[in-house]
């Protein structure tokens, strides 16, 4: 399907029934599928998490499910916990959180919230497309601002520059960093596997202009696909220094649970003769399997091939005077507006 990632919905894995269309019929699976949005009614925003894989403790997701449509997003599975599937419903069916801005002045005004980075946003893209209407990003980034207290963004999508304003406030206080992910520099690939993200090259201009605005601006090649995307590496590196980027990550391709399915159906569509080399490599980078979910090894993997990712991640990191970690941020101008007003009475 154009402009979709997944081209079918597997069966959520927590669901004992699941309907599946009959080979026979005339109608394909999803005719005029367009993207449907749903109201979240959480009673919180900020979540928390103990991962020792992960460089943050606290986000807030503004959606749940993203349109961008990326076949390989291991996000896809936490749409089974919402008794969706993680194929073509997590990308056409968003959980929206309107409320997400007051819920976020809420918690960060109440006592008991420590003053520490906030991940915006930890699972799925907080500049995707319907973002552009919906604004929530912003009208937290704003909350965020108003309190000073630090944020840290990953996004595939250009539209992040929109809200250079409240991000250049921040970074003041060395209270704000961006990271751009960039899987290829392949327009054609990146429509195929990314179908409904900014193209490279806009992302690379997303870069210079952060980095011109004062913010910290660094570059996450994510995920790299070996036998697909890794030649790409040191080109990425490169390109995002000359961009403005002063930083730079890596995370090799990880495939949890129905990803797995939905990206070899991807490859087999698309890439039907590299099919094979390309899952050899990720079995060899994930101990045998196409996926591997202990601490410790799903963000580097393990073996021969995680090695030498590494190795030319540092080299070409070097090469192009990246640093390999964006500096950290700080929470000492953290306020709570009004405290001191209202300490008075």
């Amino acid at each position: 399907m154009r402009g979709r990632g997944a081209a079918e919905n597997p069966p959520n894995r927590f669901e004992l029934l699941s309907v599946e269309r009959d080979p026979a019929s005339d109608q394909p699976e999803a005719v005029g599928l367009h993207t449907q949005f749903y109201r979240d009614n959480s009673r919180s925003i900020i979540t928390y998490n103990d991962s020792p894989d992960i460089p943050f403790n606290a986000s807030l997701n503004p959606y749940r499910g993203c349109e961008h449509g990326c076949a390989y997003c291991y996000a896809r599975p936490y749409h089974e916990y919402l008794g969706l599937s993680p194929g073509l419903d997590f990308e056409t069916k968003i959980i929206v959180k309107e409320n997400a801005p007051e819920l976020l002045r809420r918690e960060l005004s109440s006592p008991h919230w420590k003053p520490q980075t906030l991940s915006l946003s930890g699972v799925t893209d907080p500049y995707q497309p319907v973002e552009r209407t919906l604004q929530l990003t912003r009208r937290c980034l704003e909350v965020l601002a108003e309190f000073r207290n630090p944020v840290g963004i990953v996004t595939k999508n250009q539209l992040v520059t929109r809200d250079l304003d409240l991000l250049a406030e921040l970074a003041k206080y060395r209270a704000a960093v961006v990271y751009l992910s960039i899987t290829t520099l392949d327009a054609e690939l990146a429509r195929l596997i990314e179908p409904r993200t900014t193209q490279p090259a806009a992302r690379l201009r997303a870069i210079s202009e952060l980095a011109h605005g004062g913010v910290l601006v660094g570059v996450l090649v994510a995920p790299v696909i070996p036998g697909l995307t890794d030649h790409e590496l040191p080109a990425i590196l490169k390109a995002a220094a000359d961009a403005g980027a002063r930083f730079a990550g890596m995370v090799p391709l990880r495939l949890p649970h129905a990803v797995k399915d939905i990206f070899t159906a991807w490859l087999e569509r698309n890439f039907p003769d590299r099919r094979e080399k390309v899952l050899g490599q990720i079995r060899s980078l994930r101990g045998g399997k196409l996926n591997e979910a202990a601490f410790g090894k799903r963000m580097t993997g393990e073996g021969i091939v995680a090695e030498q990712l590494a190795q030319l991640f540092t080299v070409a990191n070097r090469r192009a005077g990246l640093a390999d970690s964006s500096p950290e941020l700080s929470a000492a101008s953290f306020r709570r507006p009004g405290g001191r007003q209202l300490e008075m009475f």
